[in-house]
This record gives C-alpha cells, structure tokens and sequence, in this order.
C-alpha cells in the first residue's frame, strides 16, 4: 500500500513530496484518511504500531487522532507514555514533512515530552512548525499539544529536526 501511494523511497520522490501527493490525492474520498495514515504506518512500520489516523494535514500543521483501545494502554487503563510519544512523533513528522521542500530530507535529533495528566478516552495531537523554504542544512522546533475529548491538554512535546539536502 505504501508503495502504491509513492510513500516507499524507491519512488524516486522524496518523503515530503510522496506525503503532500498522496495527502491530496486521499483526504477528500471515503476512508481516504485512514489509507493515508496506514500507508504511513506501513513506511514506518513502529509509527503505525499505534494506528493514528492524520485528520488534518497543511502547510505548517498537522492534526493526528490516537484511539484509546487496549494496545496502547498501561497497567494504569491509561494510554502508554510511549504511544504519547509515538503520537507526537507522528504529528509532528507529518506537519514537517508537508511543509519542507521537494529536495530536503529530515530526522528528529531529539525529543522532549512533558506529561500533564493521564490520557483516556481519544487523544488529538496538534502539531505545529516553521515552513521550510530551502533544503540548507538546519535545526527545526516542532511543538505538539496533545488533548483529550475534554480538550484538557494530556501531554506537550517539542521536537529538534535537522533538515537538509536531499542525497543526489
């Protein structure tokens, strides 16, 4: 599936044109957002392990749904830290990959999260970064907010992405 949507490397594009393409080919048809998000996952094999779904995607933004079912629970019958963190990771990811250019690449170089309040019930991570508009080597705060459905902010996360040029 992920290679059908041009999200494997293999496809001659880099992440960031694979993501803006297939996102506007899918966000509009039936069940688009949910292929979108499972192709995502079959790129990244350990982000998909929470199974998200991308529910708003642009420019500088991203807005990415955890269901909170058994799998990403703790003993605590709260969602797992760890999915928090999978779950700002994948925000934050997509916002940075649709908002940098077609000749850049990325990679996270660091990540904070600070936990407010256990997370139950279904939890929105909104993410949010610079545009890029070069693919100059450079370092990139990303921030993620993540709420529950009494948009009582569970956790917050800031990621450190370095960007830079595509490899020829």
């Amino acid at each position: 599936m992920a290679g059908v949507l041009g999200l494997a490397t293999g496809s001659g594009e880099n992440a960031a044109a694979s993501l803006r393409r297939a996102w506007e080919l899918l966000q509009h048809v039936p069940f688009g957002k949910q292929i979108f998000s499972k192709a995502i996952g079959r790129a990244a094999p350990y982000t998909g392990s929470i199974d998200a779904t991308v529910l708003e995607l642009g420019t500088g933004r991203a807005v990415v749904a955890l269901e909170d079912r058994r799998s990403v629970r703790n003993h605590l019958k709260c969602i797992h830290a760890i999915a928090l963190a999978n779950l700002a990771e994948f925000a934050g990811n997509s916002a940075l990959a649709f908002s940098m250019p077609s000749n850049a690449r990325f990679i996270v170089a660091g990540m904070s999260i600070d936990y407010r309040k256990k997370a139950r019930g279904r939890i929105l991570a909104e993410a949010t970064c610079p545009t890029i508009t070069n693919n100059e080597r450079a370092e990139y705060e990303v921030s993620i907010v993540m709420r529950d459905a009494a948009a009582d902010v569970v956790a917050e996360s800031k990621l450190k992405t370095l960007v830079g040029p595509q490899r020829g």
